[in-house]
């Protein structure tokens, strides 16, 4: 199990390498990446900034529930900060499970904890060149996402 906030570009086949086992019988891949309209607004990056010793640790206190409540350690997660362009990955969750079911699952609970409870902000630049800050929690509702 491994979970890290970076500033560098991230790499989805080597998260989902990192959890491959042959233990397992599935494995999953989530890869949040920066979208063109957020909100009816035309998006033309955004700036990812977090606390980091803060973020670092809550996202391992949220990789260990998982771990605990699902039956896996072979989640490995990546949150990327600084400044992305549209389509570039800012989020990278990779686990592994002998079933298919514990590893979906899984995934859901990392990703909708961490837009709850990690400290990191992000800022949308738009196109018409203005900038705002964004609410992490947007669209996240009991149960899932919006």
């Amino acid at each position: 199990m491994r979970t890290a906030i970076v500033d560098h570009p991230l790499d989805p086949a080597a998260l989902l390498a990192e959890v491959a086992s042959t233990e397992s019988g599935a494995s999953t891949l989530f890869v949040g990446t920066v979208r063109r309209v957020n909100e009816g607004k035309l998006v033309s990056g955004i700036d990812y900034s977090a606390y980091g010793p803060m973020a670092e640790s809550e996202l391992a206190t949220i990789a260990n529930e998982a771990a605990s409540r699902f039956g896996t350690t072979r989640i490995a997660v990546e949150h990327r900060l600084g400044t992305l362009a549209l389509g570039e990955a800012s989020i990278i969750i990779a686990v592994s499970h002998e079933r298919r079911a514990a590893a979906m699952d899984a995934q859901r609970f990392l990703i909708e904890e961490i837009k709850k409870r990690v400290p990191v902000w992000k800022r949308e630049h738009y196109a018409d060149g203005s900038r705002e800050w964004v609410d992490p929690t947007a669209g996240v509702v009991a149960g899932g996402a919006a």
